[in-house]
């Protein structure tokens, strides 16, 4: 069965933006940008809430500035076609190959994964996040820290009192002092 993977940039004190909204810190280096590049190789389908989507949508034409970097077409090579479910109350309709879901998020999870598929399901985004894991339904944790305080914000990991014992899967130092954390949910 495939597995559900929740995976963002996270600063030392566990947000993904600041308390102004902003998350200009977590514009990786060289080295981190080929990391989630070979990372979105093992993603089957990517989960995103709206403010995700919104912030990701840069990605469906920036292939056609002729100053991308090698790099950033490589990204955009791999994140155009990948399969992308959108979940928003606001949005009526989604661009490139994202459709809106039309379940809920532990109906759209249990469909997904009965499909024939060897990639993971990616989720991302904070508020999606926090319900996947609510209902138990995230497999792994990844979190790629970056060397900052931010001091409040949207926290990576769900603020609620439930307990979920992890299981460290590996752990990476990156030469720009970034750390990378992989964990799976203990069962």
């Amino acid at each position: 069965m495939r597995k559900v993977t929740y995976s963002m940039n996270v600063s030392l004190d566990g947000y993904i933006v600041g308390p102004d909204g902003s998350f200009n810190w977590t514009a990786p280096n060289e080295e981190v940008f080929r990391f989630w590049i070979d990372e979105i190789r093992h993603i089957d389908v990517h989960l995103l809430g709206r403010r995700l989507y919104e912030t990701m949508l840069y990605w469906e034409t920036a292939d056609q500035d002729p100053s991308l970097d090698d790099a950033d077409r490589e990204w955009t090579a791999l994140w155009n076609p990948l399969p992308k479910v959108v979940f928003s109350r606001t949005l009526s309709a989604v661009q490139g190959h994202a459709r809106l879901a039309s379940g809920s998020l532990a109906e759209e999870i249990e469909r997904l994964r009965a499909e024939p598929g060897e990639g993971d399901i990616a989720i991302g985004g904070a508020t999606l996040a926090a319900e996947a894991a609510a209902a138990g339904l995230i497999d792994e944790y990844q979190a790629m820290v970056h060397p900052v305080l931010v001091g409040g914000g949207i926290p990576f990991f769900p603020q609620g009192e439930r307990r979920v014992d992890l299981e460290l899967v590996e752990t990476r130092t990156f030469s720009s002092k970034f750390v990378y954390l992989h964990y799976r949910v203990a069962r």
